[in-house]
């Protein structure tokens, strides 16, 4: 799996590879199918299957201010994208030059000449070029003029709803990690350093990997049943707070994630720390007795929620 960018060129040996065009922010059941899509028409012209996708999210530079909203950061999409079968991910770093650039210069000097494309898939709402002019229609209309075969991929309903990622965020607001986790196929997952903290977690018999939430959207605050995937690939059950921490002074937003059953030193390493279930919101304890009585539960209910003894 090789991570390209527009700067950096395309290899010859993925020159004429069918491109699958999105942001694809989550990698859900949606941009699955056209990224699928992508590599089965791959195999099938025995062709190179390229992921590109965009950094920062275009959200993120027409709306700098946004609170944090996104499901994946870059390294998690490369994973997930080479885990379904692809050969590359092609980065299109989103700023001026890329706004400005029309919808034709996209699929003429873009696509054409310096990606080389054969096909390109896309989803059906997919738009782009300058004040997003371009659609899967002018894409086609295009590509056929420049040897692009473009094509369209249906939308994947829940519920008889179009699978998005915003569907998704509203989903973990809300605390709804069963809805998220069928939307995602996984449990939404958060991946970060592990940073070195205060240490009450341990004082309390509940050491933690302390990690900050970064531009990640934040999901409803409170306890989870999680597993943790360590940087050694290992992974391991455990009960997470996220949130502020209201019982102390001053309140900190951080994901602490205690792994049961699990003795080591943490400090420093990167691991991914998926949100299997929500077990209760957080709450502020009179004392540290029922703080930790509280913990004792949810060490209990995350057993339960993660089939362990």
């Amino acid at each position: 799996m090789q991570r390209l960018t527009l700067a950096g060129g395309i290899p010859d040996a993925l020159k004429g590879s069918i491109v699958a065009l999105g942001n694809f922010d989550g990698f859900h059941l949606g941009h699955q199918a056209v990224v699928g899509r992508a590599i089965q028409r791959g195999f099938h012209e025995r062709r190179p299957a390229i992921v590109a996708t965009f950094e920062p999210h275009p959200v993120r530079y027409f709306k700098p201010d946004v609170p944090p909203f996104r499901l994946t950061t870059l390294d998690q999409r490369e994973a997930l994208f080479g885990h379904a079968g692809a050969d590359a991910m092609l980065v299109f770093e989103f700023g001026e030059a890329l706004r400005s650039t029309t919808a034709e210069d996209f699929v003429t000097e873009l696509l054409a000449k310096r990606i080389g494309a054969a096909g390109v898939v896309t989803g059906d709402d997919f738009t782009f070029g300058k004040m997003r002019a371009g659609n899967v229609e002018l894409l086609q209309s295009l590509g056929a003029e420049h040897g692009i075969a473009a094509e369209a991929v249906a939308p994947v309903l829940l519920d008889g709803i179009r699978i998005s990622s915003g569907r998704i965020r509203d989903a973990l607001i809300g605390g709804d990690t069963g809805t998220a986790t069928r939307m995602l196929t996984r449990d939404f997952a958060i991946e970060g350093v592990v940073q070195r903290g205060d240490s009450r977690g341990r004082e309390l018999g509940y050491p933690t990997a302390n990690m900050v939430l970064g531009d990640y959207q934040r999901p409803k605050y409170g306890i989870y049943a999680v597993r943790v995937t360590l940087d050694d690939g290992t992974e391991h059950p455990g009960v997470a707070s996220l949130g502020v921490r209201p019982t102390f002074d001053p309140p900190e937003e951080l994901l602490e994630a205690h792994l049961l059953n699990f003795d080591g030193d943490l400090y420093g390493r990167r691991i991914e720390v998926a949100l299997h279930a929500f077990i209760r919101e957080e709450r502020k304890f009179d004392s540290i007795d029922a703080l930790v009585a509280a913990m004792r539960a949810d060490e209990a209910a995350a057993r339960r929620l993660l089939a362990l003894p």
